[in-house]
């Protein structure tokens, strides 16, 4: 239980969204998030990246406080961050994601298994499109969501 808390700190930490945890999404991430599309390769390099940076961010003596702050960032700033980190550049590069791509396409991701497990609410943001990508892969797709969660 404490990866999955921990996992699901350092995608807060990494994305900006706090989901489920009242996180006011402003128009531009919600814009954002519904243009993403999704694809099985793309849902694969997300997935490999998040599972990485979960496991580097851990590993900073610090990352609470990275947490902290980066829930306090727009989107622009979190994308900033992980550019001029070379770590998390580098983790992005061998996953073939941009930062954007990662800011964007992890709660894309994250948002369409939930709404295509029936979760719903304000936060839930997910385009009909990639509902349906996530409700024909769900059972592929959400184990490894899980374990890159809790950075394995």
């Amino acid at each position: 239980m404490k990866f999955t808390i921990l996992g699901w700190t350092l995608t807060v930490l990494m994305t900006g969204l706090a989901v489920g945890q009242g996180a006011k999404i402003s128009d531009e991430q919600r814009k954002a998030i519904m243009d993403y599309p999704l694809t099985m390769p793309r849902a694969n390099q997300l997935i490999s990246a998040l599972s990485a940076m979960t496991r580097y961010v851990v590993s900073l003596p610090d990352y609470a406080e990275r947490v902290r702050k980066s829930a306090q960032m727009t989107s622009a700033e979190q994308i900033a961050q992980l550019e001029k980190d070379p770590k998390a550049a580098s983790i992005l590069k061998q996953n073939q994601l941009t930062a954007r791509d990662y800011i964007v396409g992890v709660p894309t991701l994250r948002m369409a298994l939930l709404a295509a497990n029936g979760a719903q609410g304000a936060n839930i943001i997910a385009s009909p499109t990639n509902i349906a990508f996530a409700k024909a892969n769900y059972t592929a797709l959400k184990p490894k969501m899980d374990a890159a969660d809790s950075g394995h």
